[in-house]
């Protein structure tokens, strides 16, 4: 591979991470002004044209505070947990499917799962690690929920993969030229997409930070930059995962306004849920995975690999 190769992908890996973090900043803004409006007031809309300005200052503003450190926490791993999580959400950015600069994932699939999967230990080691008893119960329960839910994804996900026999996701643009797999796998997709938002903690399912009962979850004892990250991280994995949904749901990827306007659509279903529905309560939170959701995609993957079989 000569040097210019390497070079323009590195150059493209840096424009994906900036897009990334502006895309982040931008959504946070969209979640604030959609929040207002659903409860019938403005949202930010004093820094810059109409708030526009709001995600910067914040920014700012969480980079420059004093970072504080619990006396009793495990410096190291508490001060690299947030960092270690922003840059696992970043890693799964480079499953985009590129037409372009060299990267191709033939075992993309594979990728996501084992990203998603080291994010719990993230929070793990950082509810442990500030040695707060409020974290580490925060921490306990958000891992308890991410692994769970992370069973119900993979076998979903396993169907779409058994539909086109393979792990890249370039793949499922051409699989969807004629129709949406939305469509074939209907009653799937809708499992996926609540499974993905207990996956990123979003309410309904945000008991990682139920504020009531756990004095804001495993990241009670973070400030300033830490936060910021463990933030950050957060809202790169909604955007993700909303690309994903679309990926694989709603007709692959095309370097068109249309496919944007999907990602966004879909990020809006987030907020849209997160201004409407209250919290569930923790126990009918993991009946709703392993009562409900693992036997319906188990039985979907059944129905699929005997389709497959059918067809071939």
């Amino acid at each position: 591979m000569f040097m210019i190769d390497i070079i323009l992908i590195i150059v493209g890996l840096l424009i994906l991470i900036l897009g990334v973090l502006i895309g982040v900043a931008f959504l946070t803004l969209l979640e604030r002004k959609v929040l207002g409006y659903i409860q019938i007031r403005k949202g930010p809309n004093k820094v810059g044209l109409v708030g526009m300005l709001q995600p910067f200052s914040d920014a700012i503003k969480l980079f420059t505070k004093e970072q504080t450190f619990p006396i009793n926490s495990n410096y190291f791993s508490y001060y690299f947990s947030p960092i270690v999580s922003f840059l696992l959400s970043l890693m799964l950015w480079m499953l985009i499917p590129y037409y372009f600069n060299l990267i191709s994932f033939n075992l993309g699939m594979l990728f996501f799962f084992c990203c998603t999967s080291l994010g719990v230990y993230t929070v793990m080691i950082a509810g442990w690690s500030s040695n707060s008893n409020y974290a580490l119960l925060g921490g306990l329960r958000s891992v308890a929920q991410t692994i769970s839910y992370e069973v119900s994804l993979a076998l979903i996900l396993m169907s779409c993969i058994i539909m086109i026999m393979d792990f890249s996701l370039i793949k499922f643009t051409e699989y969807q030229n004629m129709i949406w797999l939305l469509f074939i796998m209907f009653p799937l997709s809708m499992s996926l997409f609540s499974s993905i938002m207990a996956e990123t903690n979003r309410t309904p399912f945000d008991f990682a930070e139920g504020e009531s009962e756990l004095v804001s979850g495993f990241n009670v004892e973070y400030s300033s930059g830490g936060f910021a990250l463990i933030f950050l991280a957060e809202y790169s994995s909604i955007l993700f995962m909303s690309m994903l949904f679309v990926l694989v749901y709603l007709g692959g990827y095309d370097m068109t306004l249309f496919f944007y306007l999907k990602l966004v659509f879909i990020s809006f279903i987030f907020i849209w849920v997160r201004g409407t529905l209250p919290r569930y309560r923790y126990d009918k939170l993991m009946y709703l995975c392993w009562k409900s959701y693992l036997p319906i995609s188990l039985n979907f993957l059944l129905f699929y690999m005997g389709l497959k079989i059918f067809l071939l």
